[in-house]
C-alpha cells in the first residue's frame, strides 16, 4: 500500500479502512458479501463504501450476474489520481 492510499485513509473511520483492506486483498465483492466477510451491518458497510468512494478509493461497478446489484473493487491509482486532476508525473510533458 503507498503513502497515498495511507494518506487518504487515515482520516476515515475503522469501518471504512476494513472494507478497503478487505477489497484490497480479496478483490471484488458486492455489499452483501462484504458485510459477510467483515461482520458489519449492511448499513455499516453502505457507509463505509460511500466514504472509499468520496476519496476514489473504491470504484462501483455492475453485477455481472445481477444488473440490480453493485460490486466493489479498489480503484485503480492512475485512474483516481486523474480524476482528481492529478497527472501522473512521468506523463507530464516538459516545454
Amino acid at each position: 500500500m503507498d503513502d497515498d492510499v495511507r494518506e487518504r485513509l487515515e482520516p476515515l473511520p475503522p469501518s471504512a479502512k476494513l472494507v478497503y483492506y478487505v477489497l484490497d486483498a480479496e478483490g471484488r465483492f458486492d455489499q452483501t458479501g462484504l458485510a459477510a466477510e467483515t461482520r458489519l451491518s449492511t448499513r455499516t458497510v453502505r457507509f463505509a463504501i460511500e466514504k472509499l468512494v468520496d476519496v476514489d478509493l473504491v470504484e462501483e461497478g455492475f453485477c455481472p450476474t445481477d444488473a440490480r446489484r453493485s460490486v466493489y473493487e479498489p480503484a485503480d491509482p492512475v485512474d483516481a489520481e486523474s480524476a482528481r486532476g492529478v497527472v501522473p508525473s512521468a506523463v507530464v510533458a516538459e516545454d
